[in-house]
């Protein structure tokens, strides 16, 4: 009575509200680790824009450098008809005999085969430039670049370390420590009481009809305490987990440091050694062109064959070939160094 053998609608509405007394900091610190990890996501992303970007920028190069071969190759092609004609000539004045012919004969097929080599391989280069860009493959189809159009950036004579702390792997590495360190301050704080401020107000009545009358008031405050007694077993092995992850986040950070001083040492060691291979390169060139200028020269008159005059244009253009590869080297490498030493990447 009054209310048994009845149906009745209860009805509450309430506002509650509680506020963590943090007093031993587990809260600020699982805060700390979230932002480490959001900010490890972001150096992240920007290491792969650096990694497209250095594979961008190092397949143009190829391609130039491709371009170049092919633009070699075909005066080279003509070259050897040239000399092919001469020897026929030569072969049908009786000056020289069918050996000579058939060599001739064997070299223009060869550089035909090289240029076709050349030309399947710079169809693969556009395919993969394209696919970086996120484009369709035939979308770079028209792309020939040349190594005269792409210009080598002057180093600075000395290279700080500190340039490492640039790159974003390192920072992403760098910001997973932090973030694991503050898991682990977390997890050591939840060996201590938690202390909680509970607070509600609202209305709760039988009889939908009462429900916002001054008689269902209801409000109330008080503190909550919470004491981790029965689970000490389970609050260390995550402790002990945590400071596993530290230790692994530490060895990958250790990791990505020498994976870098590696890459930027290897990337130095490389421009320093084509430079030099440059100016040997520029010499051998130079010292080619000189000897084909003086066939030329005789040729003209008429103290030598025009079969000279080819035969050393046939070295200044496999010199010129050696030139455009140690071009491309050093663009290359160049690539690499500035990918090594963080790419532009400026940590926000």
């Amino acid at each position: 009575p009054v209310l048994a053998g009845t149906v009745q609608n209860s009805g509450s509405l309430l506002v509650t509200g509680s506020w963590e007394i943090d007093v031993f900091g587990r809260r600020r610190a699982e805060l700390d680790a979230a932002i480490g990890s959001q900010r490890a996501a972001q150096a992240d992303y920007q290491a792969a824009r650096v990694l497209l970007s250095s594979n961008i920028v190092r397949q143009y190069v190829q391609l130039a450098r491709l371009t170049d071969q092919r633009d070699v190759l075909e005066r080279s092609l003509a070259q050897r008809v040239e000399i092919l004609d001469l020897t026929r000539q030569r072969v049908t004045l009786g000056l020289d005999t069918a050996v000579e012919l058939r060599q001739s004969e064997g070299a223009v097929p060869e550089v035909r085969a090289a240029i076709e080599a050349i030309g399947a391989e710079s169809e693969l280069v556009r395919h993969s430039l394209a696919a970086l860009a996120g484009l369709p493959p035939n979308a770079q189809d028209e792309l020939a670049p040349h190594l005269s159009k792409v210009e080598l950036v002057p180093l600075p004579s000395a290279l700080p370390a500190d340039l490492l702390g640039r790159r974003a792997d390192v920072a992403a590495a760098r910001w997973r420590v932090e973030s694991a360190t503050h898991d682990l301050q977390a997890a050591r704080a939840q060996f201590y009481p938690s202390i909680n401020l509970l607070a509600f107000a609202g209305f709760t009545s039988i009889g939908l009809d009462n429900l916002l009358q001054a008689g269902s008031r209801q409000f109330g405050a008080g503190p909550a305490l919470r004491l981790p007694i029965f689970d000490a077993g389970r609050l260390r092995a995550n402790y002990r987990g945590k400071a596993g992850d530290v230790d692994i986040a530490v060895e990958a950070y250790n990791g990505a440091v020498l994976e870098a001083l590696r890459e930027t040492a290897d990337a130095l060691s490389l421009v320093q050694s084509i430079e030099r291979q440059q100016r040997e390169q520029a010499q051998a060139l130079a010292s080619a062109q000189s000897a084909y200028e003086l066939a030329l020269e005789r040729y003209r008159a008429g103290l030598g064959s025009y079969l000279s005059v080819l035969t050393a244009e046939t070295n200044v253009l496999a010199q010129r070939r050696s030139d455009n590869d140690l071009k491309a080297k050093a663009l290359d490498t160049q690539a690499m160094l500035a990918h090594a030493l963080g790419g532009g990447y400026v940590q926000a």
